[in-house]
């Protein structure tokens, strides 16, 4: 009785690791998107605010591929962002390797505060299309990346008479990779591994697919050891020296077990 009670232990065990590493694996096989983010800044104007009512945000990618993106929604007070201050309106993890538009959807409740007097700010180009912006970026699978779209208020405002005021916006995007990535796969497929980065007595993990790949995202920059770590009787490799720069993925290749 004891025996089988330890057989059946056993098994409950080995069942109990396999769900947990094909958990991990489902999980493996969606690094291949690409954390996006947009932020918003604003260069100083004369006024006393420019408040712009942001309904949503969409982006174009390769293919003409659009992906709404999740906004925080609401009207904001573009002053209020000025002298090296910004705010993070939009993110996103996207599947697509570039984007060529950025698009904001605004809505009705634009203003500008002129002496303390509050006028409409109409927005004739985005009542139908939006604001779109027009970028040329190349994204890269396991790289953050955040957009700062850099208002200029002065600019941007053209008073057109009888109180009257339009929004023809004049937007600068400065576009920046926030970090690398270390991808690789390892031989022989379908062997159960995890893989962890270290550089500064920091790690950082993740496991490979069935296919036996990884990829090891969000990483700063500097100068790591990779070591795949597989289910025994196979024993941890290690990649030494594995240089990671921002908004690259370095790829180490084949490691054989």
């Amino acid at each position: 009785m004891k025996k089988t009670n330890y057989l059946i232990g056993i098994l409950a065990f080995s069942a109990m690791i396999m769900m947990t590493y094909s958990c991990k694996k489902k999980e493996s096989t969606t690094t291949a998107s690409t954390p996006y983010s947009i932020r918003m800044t604003d260069a100083p104007g004369p006024y006393d605010a420019v408040n712009i009512d942001l309904k949503s945000v969409e982006i174009t990618g390769n293919g003409g591929t659009t992906t709404m993106l999740n906004v925080t929604a609401g009207i904001y007070n573009l002053l209020q962002f000025s002298n090296g201050l910004d705010t993070l309106i939009a993110t996103a993890d996207l599947n697509v390797s570039s984007v060529s538009q950025i698009r904001l959807i605004l809505g009705e409740n634009n203003t500008v505060v002129v002496s303390g007097v509050s006028y409409p700010l109409s927005t004739p180009s985005a009542d139908q299309s939006g604001l779109k912006l027009q970028v040329n970026q190349t994204l890269q699978p396991g790289v953050a990346y955040a957009v700062l779209l850099d208002f200029d208020a002065n600019q941007s405002i053209v008073e057109t008479g009888n109180g009257e005021y339009k929004l023809k916006p004049v937007i600068r995007t400065i576009e920046v990779a926030l970090n690398g990535s270390v991808k690789g796969e390892i031989l022989p497929k379908g062997t159960l591994a995890s893989v962890t980065a270290t550089a500064n007595g920091v790690s950082y993990s993740s496991v490979v697919n069935s296919e036996g790949k990884f990829i090891i995202k969000g990483l700063a920059a500097g100068t790591y050891s990779v070591t795949v770590d597989p289910a025994s009787p196979l024993v941890p490799v290690t990649v030494n020296n594995v240089i990671v720069t921002i908004g690259a993925s370095t790829d180490i290749g084949v490691v054989q077990l």
